[in-house]
């Protein structure tokens, strides 16, 4: 791995409990990972798993890829971002986005309004707030006053974005310290890149199935894909990227409530292009394409499903591999 280089892995593993994932994480930083990254959909939170890997796996880089922004109110947000900051003077990165309908309103009750500002306001809020500034503002999307944190973070941590479209990629680039991004192929990566210049670190998950089983992983792949693909903030993403025609046929059938012909409309060529698979050799040179097509920093998400123990998986992925 060339010097510098960032090579990330999602915590917690899809095939263990949080509890569970201890002695695999503590190996991460050997095996040759520079980062660990949190996500937060229905199952753990964004922030416990990285207070833990802070310590299972002193060294790494931690982000939280990501957070949403309209399930906390933006004092919350501070306070655990503070900690994080505090337990891992400069190694926490916080990732926060828009999030979607589902997991903002379904889910948690909140309200899914505005998404674009409400980053933004939230983003603007977080710097002075993690700087340690007495923070009284009205802004577009919410107000707050008087908040100050009660111990601001010595160094305050990098903030990204999650960003799909163009408003967002350059508020990443602006304001922000990078960008994240997802569900995307290596050639897609220089359309994104094109959108931030070449200064601003771009982030990306990458979801990896080491197997030579290609159909099985593209009938697994084709099961992920759907759930995202027919969220309308993705939808619109693939669209931008070009993917509106091809993808047509899944979005009409799951419109019509037929799940199983959506499944079958998305072709093998969008699977492989979105998800990493083959044996381990091919799926490593397969992220170096992201990479040198300008990811900054790939985030692993090795996927059950593909005859290869998960932990195996974390293992032969690892940059020390090549």
């Amino acid at each position: 791995m060339a010097t510098g280089a960032r090579w990330g892995m999602t915590v917690p593993f899809y095939d263990r409990t949080l509890a569970e994932s201890r002695e695999l994480v503590a190996e991460l930083p050997a095996l040759g990972y520079t980062d660990v990254w949190s996500a937060e959909v229905n199952g753990v939170d964004g922030f416990v798993p990285l207070a833990l890997a802070a310590e299972w796996a002193p060294g790494v880089r931690l982000g939280s890829a990501i957070v949403p922004v309209s399930t906390r109110g933006p004092g919350l947000l501070a306070m655990s971002a503070a900690t994080l900051a505090d337990l891992a003077p400069e190694r926490f990165v916080l990732g926060i986005g828009a999030s979607s309908p589902a997991i903002v309103e379904r889910w948690n009750a909140g309200e899914f309004v505005k998404p674009f500002a409400r980053t933004r306001d939230t983003l603007r809020f977080l710097k002075k707030a993690l700087a340690g500034e007495k923070v009284t503002e009205r802004y577009e999307t919410f107000e707050v006053k008087g908040f100050r944190l009660e111990r601001a973070p010595k160094v305050p941590p990098k903030i990204v974005l999650a960003a799909l479209r163009p408003r967002m990629l350059r508020l990443a680039a602006e304001e922000a310290d990078g960008a994240i991004t997802n569900w995307l192929s290596p050639q897609d990566v220089r359309k994104v890149r094109s959108e931030i210049g070449p200064d601003t670190e771009l982030i990306a998950r990458l979801f990896v199935c080491v197997s030579e089983d290609a159909e099985k992983v593209r009938e697994l792949g084709r099961r992920m894909l759907a759930g995202y693909l027919t969220v309308p903030v993705y939808a619109a993403f693939h669209e931008w990227l070009g993917r509106g025609e091809v993808l047509r046929p899944m979005h009409e059938a799951w419109a019509a409530g037929d799940r199983q012909t959506a499944l079958r409309a998305i072709p093998d060529e969008v699977v492989d292009a979105l998800i990493v698979h083959g044996d381990a050799a091919t799926c490593r040179a397969r992220i170096r394409q992201y990479v040198d097509n300008g990811l900054t920093t790939p985030v692993l998400a090795p996927i059950p499903g593909g005859g290869v123990p998960i932990s195996q998986a974390v293992r032969d992925l690892a940059p020390t591999g090549e």
